[in-house]
C-alpha cells in the first residue's frame, strides 16, 4: 500500500472516531444542552492521533454519566470544562450540527460553576412551554426576592398598580421587568412602562414568562415597605386634568354651574342661560373618582373627604390645584368656584359647582352691564351715598346678588376716592374688591361653628375701624343683629338676604328674630332690593307676539296689553348659530327698589303689605319687579313665557 493510501486510510478512521465521539453520552441524558458551543476545528486538528481522541472520548463519555446522575437528582446538567493534554482545543466538532431530540427546557436556573463552558445566566426567568413544575417556580422566587431586592409594583410596594395590571406585570427594585408572554404588546404594559421611566424607577429589559408565575410573584411580594408614590396619584393627577377640561368647556360659554351627579352612571350638566342641559354621561367610577379630585383640588375644605356628609369646598382661581405639583390651573377667567358635595338616595354623591367669572375692562363695576336702566343707576348711587344704616339685596339662589353687591362696593370706593375704609365679612370671598379688607371665614365642618366663626368676623370688624361694611349674608339672627349693631353705631351696612320682595325684607327679619323697633326705623333701614336673572331673547331668531296669537301666553298679553302688547312683545325663538341653537342669549337683572319712610316701614311691620304696597307705588314712585320686567317685555329683551316664570301670569295683578 502506498503511502498516499495510508494517509488517506488514516483520515477515514478519525472522522468515523469522531462521530461515536459525538453521541458518546449515556442514553440517560436526554438532551443536549443548547448553550454548549462546540468551536469548528482547523485542519490540522484531523491529523490528531487516535490514542488521544479515545482519550477525550472517555472524558466526554464520563462528564455524560454525571450529566445522568445529575438529572436524577433534580438539577439540569453541566457540561463540565475539558483540560486538555496539549494545547490542542479539546471539544471535538462533528461533520454537520447535532439536533437535540426534543425541545430543551431546563430544569431549573442553576449557578454556574466557575469558568463553566456552558454556564446558564444566573437566575432568567424560566421558557415557556409544558407544565411549570413547583421546583421552576420556588427556584425563580429565590432568584427575585434575594436580600434587599423587593417587588415595588406589589399592594404593598413603593409603586403599587392596579389590580388588573398586576396579572400583567411585576417590576422589582433592582430593575428587573417580567411581563406576561401573552402581554407582550399590551397597551397598559406599555403605558406602565413608560410612566415607571417617568417617575425615575429603575426598568430593565422585559423578560417574558407565564401569566401564572406573574400571579405567584405578587402571592409571594409580602415584605412591608414604606410608599413614597404610587400609579394611583397619576391617576388621580389624570382626574384633576379631566376636572380642569369640564371647568373650561364651561367657562368658555359662561355657565353659571357645574352640576355632577354619580348614580349608576355619572351626568355632567351644566346650567346655561338658567337653563339646565346635560353636557356629558359617563361611567359611576369615573364620576366617583371625579369628585373626589375636585375635592382634593380645592384650596378651602375639609380635612377629610366623607361621601355620606355634607361637605363644602372652595377653590381659588389664582392657584395651582392642590395636589398637582403647580402643573395645573383654572382658566383665567374664572376666580374662584364654590363647591357643595352632597350624598343623594339611589346614588352616591350629587356636586355642584357655581363657577364665579372676572369681568374685565369697562364691565368689571358696570351696573348697566348686567341690566339697570338709567332709573335704577340713579336709585343705587342715592344709596351709596348714605353715611350710616343698612341696605339690603334680597332674591333667591342665582339671582345675582353677590355680583350687584360687589359692583355697588367697587363703584362707592372710586366714587369716594378710595378715602373709606370699607371692610368685608364673607363665607367665603366671592369676587375681588379693590380697595377692601376682605375678611373670609374660617371653613368650620358644621353650620353651628361656622354660625360662630361667622360671628367672631363680624366682631372683630366692628373693632377694626371701618367706614363701610359689606357683609356677604344674613343667615342667622346673630349676624343680623351685628350687622344692626354696625349700622346703629355709624357705619354704612351692606349685605344680602334670601327674600321674595324687597318689601318681604322686613318680613324675613322679623322671621328669624330680629325687634320690630329696629325694623321700623327710617334711620336704620335706608334701602331695600329684590333682584331677578331673566334670560335674554336671541335678537335673531325671536318669533313675534302676533304671529301666534294662538298660543296660551300671547293670548293673556293680549288681554293685559291689547293690540299694543301684541306688536311689541315677542316669543322665544327655535334657536340659530348665534345663539346656539337655544333661543335665548344671555341674561339681563331685573330689580325693584324701595327707599322707605317712616309710614312705609310701619304699613309692613303691621303686615298691611296691600297698603303698604299702593302707598310705595303712588306716593313714593316705587316700581314693582313685575312692571321692570314689563318694560324689557315690551323693548323686545325678554320672553313673554319668561315674565310669568319669574312674576306670574301677565292677566293677573303682582300680589305681595
Amino acid at each position: 500500500m502506498s503511502a498516499k493510501e495510508v494517509k488517506n486510510q488514516s483520515e477515514a478512521d478519525d472522522k468515523n472516531k469522531s462521530s461515536d465521539v459525538a453521541v458518546a453520552p449515556d442514553s440517560s441524558q436526554k438532551a443536549v444542552k443548547p448553550d454548549v458551543i462546540r468551536t469548528p476545528q482547523s485542519a490540522g486538528d484531523g491529523a490528531s492521533s487516535g490514542a488521544k481522541v479515545g482519550a477525550e472520548s472517555a472524558k466526554v463519555g464520563a462528564g455524560a454519566g454525571a450529566g445522568a446522575d445529575a438529572q436524577k437528582s433534580g438539577t439540569a446538567p453541566v457540561t463540565p470544562a475539558v483540560t486538555p493534554a496539549s494545547p490542542v482545543t479539546p471539544a471535538v466538532t462533528p461533520a454537520s450540527p447535532v439536533t437535540p431530540a426534543s425541545p430543551v427546557t431546563p430544569a431549573s436556573p442553576v449557578t454556574p460553576a466557575p469558568g463553566g463552558a456552558g454556564a446558564a445566566t444566573a437566575g432568567a426567568a424560566p421558557a415557556s412551554g409544558g407544565q411549570i413544575s413547583a421546583a421552576k417556580v420556588d427556584a425563580l422566587m429565590r432568584s427575585l426576592f434575594v436580600e434587599g431586592v423587593t417587588c415595588v409594583t406589589a399592594p404593598n410596594g413603593s409603586f403599587p398598580i392596579k389590580e388588573d395590571q398586576r396579572s400583567l406585570l411585576a417590576l422589582f427594585s433592582n430593575g428587573r421587568f417580567l411581563v406576561s408572554e401573552a402581554h407582550k404588546f399590551d397597551g397598559r404594559v406599555l403605558s406602565f412602562e413608560v410612566l415607571a421611566r417617568k417617575r425615575r424607577l429603575q426598568v430593565g429589559k422585559p423578560e417574558y414568562i407565564p401569566q401564572e408565575l406573574i400571579t405567584a410573584i405578587y402571592e409571594k411580594a409580602l415584605n412591608t415597605s414604606y410608599s413614597i408614590g404610587s400609579a394611583d396619584s397619576d391617576d388621580q393627577l389624570q382626574m384633576q386634568k379631566d376636572f380642569v377640561t369640564i371647568i373650561a368647556r364651561a367657562a368658555a360659554i359662561r355657565v353659571s354651574d357645574v352640576h355632577v351627579v354619580v348614580a349608576d352612571k355619572t351626568t355632567v350638566m351644566f346650567r346655561l342661560n338658567g337653563l339646565m342641559q346635560t353636557e356629558i354621561e359617563y361611567s359611576k367610577d369615573w364620576g366617583e373618582s371625579f369628585v373626589r379630585a375636585a375635592f382634593s383640588s380645592a384650596d378651602i375644605s375639609d380635612a377629610n373627604y366623607a361621601q355620606s356628609e355634607y361637605q363644602a369646598a372652595q377653590k381659588l382661581g389664582t392657584t395651582p390645584l392642590r395636589g398637582s405639583k403647580g402643573k395645573l390651573l383654572l382658566p383665567k377667567n374664572v376666580l374662584g368656584i364654590r363647591l357643595q358635595f352632597n350624598p343623594i338616595a339611589f346614588g352616591s354623591r350629587y356636586l355642584v359647582m357655581r363657577l364665579l367669572y372676572s369681568d374685565e375692562g369697562s364691565e368689571a363695576n358696570s351696573l348697566a352691564a348686567l341690566g339697570y336702566s338709567e332709573r335704577d343707576e340713579e336709585i343705587f348711587f342715592r344709596l351709596r351715598s348714605v353715611p350710616t344704616g343698612m341696605i339690603i339685596i334680597s332674591g333667591p339662589t342665582g339671582s345675582g346678588k353677590s355680583t350687584t353687591l360687589q359692583r355697588n362696593m367697587i363703584r362707592l370706593l372710586e366714587e369716594r376716592n378710595y378715602e373709606s375704609n370699607l371692610l368685608t365679612v364673607e363665607d367665603p370671598p366671592e369676587y375681588p374688591i379693590p380697595g377692601a379688607r376682605q375678611m373670609p371665614v374660617t371653613n368650620a365642618p358644621t353650620d353651628a361653628e361656622k354660625d360662630i366663626e361667622f360671628t367672631k368676623a363680624l366682631a372683630a370688624t366692628l373693632r377694626s375701624d371701618p367706614d363701610v361694611l359689606m357683609i356677604g349674608e344674613i343667615r342667622t339672627l346673630a349676624a343680623a343683629q351685628l350687622a344692626f349693631k354696625g349700622a346703629l353705631s355709624g357705619h354704612a351696612v351692606w349685605t344680602t338676604l334670601h327674600a321674595n320682595s324687597a318689601p318681604a325684607v322686613l318680613m324675613r327679619l322679623r322671621d328669624m328674630g330680629m325687634e320690630p323697633f329696629k325694623l321700623q326705623d327710617p334711620g336704620i333701614i335706608k334701602g331695600m332690593v329684590a333682584q331677578r336673572l331673566f334670560r335674554k331673547l336671541c335678537p335673531y331668531c325671536r318669533i313675534p307676539a302676533i304671529e301666534q296669537p294662538n298660543h296660551p301666553a300671547v293670548k293673556r298679553l293680549y288681554k293685559a296689553f291689547d293690540e299694543f302688547g301684541l306688536s311689541q312683545a315677542f316669543l322665544r325663538g327655535p334657536g340659530c348659530s348665534f345663539c346656539n341653537h337655544k333661543g335665548v342669549k344671555g341674561r339681563t337683572a331685573v330689580g325693584e327698589m324701595v327707599i322707605p319712610d317712616a309710614k312705609l316701614l310701619e304699613l309692613l311691620i303691621n303686615n298691611e303689605t296691600k297698603k303698604a304696597t299702593d302707598y310705595w307705588t303712588t306716593e313714593l314712585g316705587g316700581r314693582t319687579l313685575k312692571e321692570n320686567a314689563l318694560e324689557k317685555m315690551l323693548i323686545g329683551d325678554i320672553d313673554v313665557e319668561e315674565i310669568e316664570r319669574w312674576c306670574g301670569l301677565l292677566d293677573e295683578k303682582a300680589v305681595y
